[in-house]
């Protein structure tokens, strides 16, 4: 998968999940404060991400994500993994 279609697929289920237009999804946008998410959004979070993608969410790995980029780059980087394997 290239990483526009994986951008693409986060945004989409990001938008469903967290009722969110998908304008404000831009990515130098604060993850957190555009999703207004709490501690419990971010367990629907990686639910969400686990079932799109072929890969685990440990809670340490959203340390160092604060944009949308981060998180792209972070589901990107994961998923070629994973296609690697």
């Amino acid at each position: 998968m290239q990483s526009e279609e994986i951008i693409e697929k986060i945004n989409t289920f990001l938008s469903e999940e967290f009722e969110i237009d998908a304008d404000k999804m831009v990515p130098d946008a604060n993850l957190k404060e555009t999703l207004d998410l709490d501690s419990l959004d971010y367990i629907d979070l990686v639910v969400v991400i686990e079932s799109n993608f072929p890969f685990k969410v440990k809670p340490e790995d959203f340390v160092g994500i604060v944009t949308f980029q981060d998180f792209y780059n972070y589901v990107i980087s994961n998923s070629k993994i994973n296609e690697l394997v």
